[in-house]
């Protein structure tokens, strides 16, 4: 059973900085996409990074392009998420989430089978 931990939301300022972390309680080692994603009130949930955690390769929403930047250390079984330039629109709660398998990062929420409990950013 796969566990997702997610931690580091919090409130901030416009034009602040927040770094989220993601720890998989897991005993293996698994190749594949991982994400976050995040919900809005009253909003569908929406990919906003993706890293997948064999060639490293990245994936982003438009609207998060230059300005988060999402990581893998495999070292410590931990994705992140660094957000810069925070705007108020930013403000939702964040989920990360690991897909069932594929070769490469994947916005597709779909593919994503397991979830941690999110952590809420506020931007104002």
């Amino acid at each position: 059973h796969v566990q997702l931990v997610e931690s580091g939301g919090g409130s901030v300022q416009a034009g602040g900085s927040l770094r989220l972390s993601c720890v998989v309680q897991d005993n293996l080692y698994r190749r594949i996409p991982m994400g976050w994603f995040r919900q809005a009130p009253g909003e569908e949930r929406e990919g906003v990074a993706s890293i997948h955690t064999g060639d490293k390769s990245t994936e982003y929403a438009d609207s998060v392009k230059d300005r988060f930047t999402v990581s893998w250390d495999k070292s410590k079984n931990t994705m992140y998420l660094q957000m810069d330039s925070l705007k108020p629109e930013d403000t939702a709660k964040y989920y990360c989430a690991m897909a069932h398998g594929g070769g490469w990062a994947i916005l597709d929420i779909l593919q994503y089978i397991y979830w941690g409990q999110g952590t809420q950013v506020t931007v104002s």
